[in-house]
């Protein structure tokens, strides 16, 4: 073999331990997760804004368009309003809650809500998804109930989606996919 062929192999194989010694580094930084928002492949959310809360909703109901309510609308919630906080999600104490993004139907005799509360800390996530889970007033709607609460959470984003059966849970199992690693999960079912 040549000596210029023996330089361009050493080379090549130069540059390709060099990439996969990136790869490596940029892997170990980010602790082995991918860092998208929602993902099956990542060890759990990674949402920073309330428009990534709305996009994950949009992500969630992808495939189930003809199965769920037609009028749902996403709206962030004004956190520095404690009684309206309450009427969603069932909290009293707001401490560590950063964004709260729901999505109902604007028709609201139907018994349909998802909340997304995304918080200071993973472990203050965990424990907002119990509370709304214990407290959330599944007839806030008055002329209906919903049957079914599923909540959990992922990362710093807690979960709740509370309606009928046959459109909670299909919300409920996208959001298990798309968050990967989820926290201890609460379900509630009503007596109609």
């Amino acid at each position: 073999m040549k000596k210029s062929t023996k330089i361009v192999i050493a080379v090549l194989i130069l540059i390709i331990l060099i990439v996969i010694a990136i790869i490596v580094v940029k892997s170990i930084k980010s602790g082995g997760r991918n860092e998208e928002i929602g993902n099956e492949n990542s060890n759990s959310l990674s949402i920073t804004t309330a428009e990534d809360m709305g996009n994950l909703i949009d992500k969630l109901y992808v495939g189930l368009e003809d199965k769920l309510p037609n009028t749902l609308t996403s709206s962030e919630l004004d956190i520095s309003n404690p009684e309206l906080i309450e009427t969603y999600t069932g909290l009293e104490n707001l401490e560590g809650i950063e964004s709260i993004v729901v999505s109902e139907p604007m028709i609201s005799s139907q018994a349909y809500s998802l909340i997304l509360v995304k918080t200071d800390t993973n472990e203050r996530a965990d424990e907002i998804a119990k509370l709304m889970a214990e407290n959330v007033n599944t007839s806030k709607w008055i002329c209906v109930t919903a049957e079914k609460v599923y909540s959990t959470s992922s990362g710093n984003i807690a979960f709740l989606i509370m309606s009928s059966e046959e459109w909670a849970k299909p919300v409920y199992e996208n959001f298990k996919k798309e968050a990967g690693k989820i926290g201890p999960e609460y379900e509630k079912a009503e007596n109609i």
